[in-house]
């Protein structure tokens, strides 16, 4: 019981993303490591200045959607990503960002560290470029 405690406190468990009515009629929580997979989930999905409260939460990335396709793009966009998850999220180790772009989307692949379960996992998160020609 105390190792679940202690698995709680630093893992985290929060509010379901997004926000959900439990089978009791309740609010639906996500535990441990999908909490985990959720925050990244909302930083890399919160543009800059998005949050009034929180104008320094999120990532940079989406700012890059229209520049030109290239190796500087996706150097950018990985410099980005890492900067949000190390100052955002402190559960975790960022093992590799790898960005792939085309006309339609980036997609940043996150490969990252559990610090205290030390258990790797990974997260494939799109941003699409709307409108894009």
């Amino acid at each position: 019981m105390v190792e679940i405690l202690n698995r709680a406190k630093f893992l985290g468990v929060g509010w379901a993303f997004p926000i959900a009515v439990d089978n009791r009629g309740g609010i639906k929580f996500a535990e441990f490591d999908v909490d985990i997979k959720e925050a990244i989930k909302i930083i890399l999905g919160t543009a800059l200045g998005e949050r009034v409260m929180r104008p320094d939460f999120g990532c940079a990335a989406s700012d890059l959607l229209f520049e030109p396709v290239g190796a500087s793009l996706e150097s950018k966009v990985e410099f980005y990503v890492r900067n949000a998850l190390a100052y955002w999220e402190p559960r975790i180790d960022v093992n590799l960002v790898d960005v792939s772009v085309d006309e339609e989307k980036l997609v940043v692949e996150v490969r990252y560290t559990i610090i205290s379960t030390n258990r790797q996992d990974n997260l494939v998160y799109p941003y699409y470029r709307e409108g894009a020609a």
